[in-house]
């Protein structure tokens, strides 16, 4: 999910949990935050000081918001935030309330 922000922007963690990343990846700086119960939380592009290893509040100021080198990614500051249970990806808004999982309904008779 991509979040329009400002660079410099402080970035906090969505729960506690400890520093499973920090680091380049292609071209950006990324941070990873394993909350436990399977649940990793990714930022990028971020400036962070905290290494792996380092414990997290939720809530806490962990990074804030840098900045794409190609500048092609949003059109203009954004963070990037992925979640991922068990390692796959899974929408980050089911864990913030704003959004409703998908609910089928049987079909009427008839429909």
């Amino acid at each position: 999910m991509d979040l329009a922000s400002s660079t410099g922007t402080q970035i906090r963690s969505p729960a506690d949990g400890v520093v499973s990343f920090s680091g380049v990846v292609v071209d950006r700086e990324v941070l990873s935050v394993n909350h436990g119960g399977g649940y990793i939380s990714s930022f990028e592009p971020v400036d962070s000081p905290l290494k792996v290893g380092d414990s997290v509040n939720a809530s806490e100021p962990i990074a804030e918001l840098g900045t794409y080198d190609d500048g092609a990614h949003c059109d203009k500051p954004c963070l990037h935030w992925g979640v991922r249970l068990h390692g796959e990806y899974i929408n980050p808004l089911l864990l913030t309330g704003e959004l409703e999982p998908s609910v089928l309904l049987p079909l009427k008779a008839g429909d």
